[in-house]
Order: C-alpha cells, then sequence, then structure tokens
C-alpha cells in the first residue's frame, strides 16, 4: 500500500463570520454593547468533512457525569474551567456529589501566587492569564475551593467574565513596580488584590454548608473529599527523557513544574484509552488551532494533506512542536468516548466560544469530537486520577 500516495481528504476555504464570541459574549460586556461587531468577513482553510459520515452526535457516546458546558468569556482561562469540571466530575465518581465549582475563585488566588513569584524574581516571571490544569490542584492545596454560589466573580448583572481591563490594570501596575524597582512583595500582592477586588468582588474566606460555616479548605477535605495529590499529569514529547518526571516547557508552565510524567506515545495514548474506559474523564491540552479542527461538524481530524495516520507517530509530535506548529493553546475536559472502526472517538467539553457556534437547543451545543488521530498528533498532555494509570508508574 502506497500511503504517501493517498490523498482523500480535501480542504475547503471557509467565511469567517461573527459566531458565539461577537453574539453573546462581547454583547454582554456594556463597554462595546453599543458598538458594532465584526462586519467584515475572512477566509481560513479548513479540512472539509461535509460527505463522511461523522460520530458527531453526544448519544453515540459512553460518557461519565459532568455539568453542561459553561462559557469562559473574554477571559483565556480555559485551563480553570477545563479542570475544574473535570473535578467536577471527579467529586461525582468519588463522593457522588453533584456542584458547580468556582472557577474564579481558584483564578484569584492563582494571580496571587503569580504576583508573588513576579516580585520573588524582579519581574522575570511570566504574568498572563493562561496556566496548566495543575495549577488547579496546585491552588486547590494552598487555599481550597468553594461553590460557585458562593463566589461567582461576576460583578453587576453581567453574564460573562471579561478580563481585559482587569488584566491590563494589573499588567500596567506591575510594569511601573518594575521600572521602579518596587519589589515590596507584600504591597505588590495588596495592590493587585484591590483589583481583582473591584472587577470581580471578593473572594469568600467561609462560606456555609448546611448550616454550617466552613473555610474552603474544609469544604475541599470534609465535603467534597479530593485530594489534590491524586491528581497526576501525562505528557508525551521527545525532548525530554522517556520515563522522568520533567518539566513541560510552554509559557503556561509559569512556575516551571516539573511533575509531568513523560512517556512514549503509544503509552501515551493507551493510558488514555484505558482510563476512559474505566469510567474516568481527563483534563486534556493542546492545540486546537489546525485546520483539521472543522467547526461546521464540531469534529476534529488529521487530513491525510497534513499526515497520513500509519505516519503519526513521537516524532511527527515532536517536530510539530519544536516548530510550534503545535502550541500549547487550549484546555478542555474529556468526558467520553465512541469506538469507530477500531479507533476511538472522544467528546470534548468545551468552554470556548467556538465549540458554541451552533445551535444552542442541540445537545452538541459546548462540545466538541476529537477523532483518535488529532488527539494522538494534538494534544499534549492530559490530567487524571493516579489510579487510573497506575499502570504507567511501573516505568518509573
Amino acid at each position: 500500500m502506497n500511503l504517501l500516495g493517498q490523498n482523500k481528504d480535501k480542504a475547503i476555504f471557509r467565511e469567517s463570520k461573527p459566531g458565539y464570541y461577537q453574539n453573546s459574549i462581547l454583547k454582554d460586556d456594556r463597554e462595546v454593547k453599543e458598538k458594532s461587531v465584526q462586519t467584515e468577513t475572512s477566509k481560513f482553510f479548513s479540512v472539509d468533512l461535509s460527505n463522511i459520515n461523522l460520530p458527531n452526535k453526544i448519544d453515540l457516546y459512553k460518557y461519565q457525569w459532568h455539568n453542561a458546558p459553561v462559557s469562559q468569556g473574554n477571559t483565556s482561562t480555559c485551563w480553570c474551567f477545563s479542570t475544574t469540571s473535570f473535578l467536577e466530575s471527579e467529586a461525582y465518581r468519588i463522593n457522588k456529589i453533584r456542584v458547580r465549582l468556582s472557577e474564579m475563585y481558584t483564578v484569584y488566588w492563582e494571580y496571587v501566587e503569580k504576583v508573588r513569584r513576579y516580585i520573588q524574581q524582579r519581574g522575570n516571571s511570566a504574568f498572563a492569564e493562561g496556566s496548566e490544569a495543575n495549577a488547579v490542584t496546585r491552588m486547590w492545596g494552598k487555599y481550597g475551593v468553594v461553590p460557585l454560589e458562593s463566589y461567582s466573580g461576576l460583578m453587576e448583572g453581567r453574564k460573562f467574565h471579561n478580563h481585559e481591563g482587569m488584566f491590563n490594570e494589573m499588567s500596567s501596575y506591575l510594569a511601573s513596580v518594575k521600572a521602579s524597582s518596587s519589589w515590596d512583595e507584600e504591597a505588590a500582592i495588596a495592590t493587585i488584590k484591590s483589583i481583582m477586588n473591584h472587577y470581580m468582588g471578593v473572594p469568600p474566606t467561609e462560606i456555609e454548608v448546611n448550616g454550617k460555616k466552613i473555610t474552603p479548605l474544609q469544604y475541599l477535605n470534609e465535603v467534597l473529599k479530593i485530594n489534590p495529590d491524586d491528581y497526576v499529569d501525562i505528557l508525551s514529547y521527545t525532548q525530554e527523557p522517556f520515563y522522568k518526571q520533567v518539566e513541560y516547557k510552554v509559557p503556561d508552565n509559569w512556575w516551571h513544574s516539573s511533575a509531568y510524567y513523560n512517556v512514549q506515545l503509544n503509552d501515551y495514548m493507551s493510558a488514555l484509552k484505558n482510563a476512559v474506559r474505566k469510567g474516568y474523564t481527563v483534563s486534556i491540552g493542546g492545540d486546537v488551532s489546525e485546520p483539521g479542527l472543522d467547526r461546521a461538524t464540531q469534529c476534529a481530524v488529521i487530513p491525510d494533506f497534513d499526515i497520513p495516520s500509519a505516519y503519526i507517530n513521537d516524532d511527527a509530535r515532536q517536530f510539530r512542536f519544536s516548530n510550534q506548529t503545535t502550541t500549547d493553546d487550549h484546555g478542555m475536559h474529556l468526558v467520553g468516548y465512541f469506538e469507530k472502526e477500531g479507533k476511538d472517538w472522544y467528546l470534548i467539553k468545551d468552554s470556548g466560544s467556538g465549540s458554541k457556534n451552533n445551535d444552542p437547543d442541540l445537545k452538541e451545543f459546548g462540545y466538541y469530537f476529537f477523532s483518535e488521530d488529532y488527539v494522538k498528533l494534538k494534544m499534549m498532555d492530559f490530567m487524571v486520577h493516579r489510579d487510573a494509570v497506575k499502570e504507567l508508574f511501573e516505568k518509573f
């Protein structure tokens, strides 16, 4: 079989039109409500899946309990939305508790820790909106967590988060700190907190559960009964040794965590497949800026004009990461799977606006359907309960 001669997949240029981001999220923003949204159309290169039988209906999938998809609004906090959703599913898996947890409580304390390191490193530490899945468990271990009803982070009746003004204000302040070498950690944290308090509200130090006042850490330990140390990050790239814990070298790993378990790609995919068949979900991250991600069908594939399926291996994956055509640009919650013609498809719950450019009355609103090949080539890491991948640890 001449695999290199295959060229079955087709591509088209699609028109980019205003979608959920422009028509819903931006219209909630009082500052842009009266402004016109995008009117000019542009074209982008995309795979054409219109004549292919695709598994893009939720009812085909075996999936675990999870809350319905919610929007991250105009923020770059997918890392927190995806992992909070994952841990909500974990609370149900472990304790049969159905709860909506506050993403913004975690985001608040993540910014505090970013500022702390920024001051300690004299401005040589990244300060941005992005982060990684293990930032959530890290913050929960330090500060606990609260239900969404206790801290939404939404002020004045807003429906969607918008951190543009808040982040610009914090960034400008830190730029002035660096310019004047005013490395007072306590003062810097107090100022950043005051900015966030204005935009998001003050996070609670106590909440009431069943008539009893408890701290966010008590809520984590006594109600959710989730141990942040039980969660591990599985990574697969060749630039670091396999079967070692290594640093995931991307900007969003701003504190340079070296807790990632780096494994060969076959083991990475086997671990993922086995985990979902055991009833686990995962928080997964990687690249969604691909012509193979077709928002018309909500499906993500690797077209053979990119690389034939048989040639997706460790080196093909690393090549794209090294030349930055694979980037660590989005975190999502993988909640289920469907096996089709010997390969898995994965049901992906997403907080980004692209997954919502379809009919809100459909079950599929807020979801994507990722082919096994897409995950294999473009999804760089995933977080899961350590019990789901305990076989992997025998190789470390």
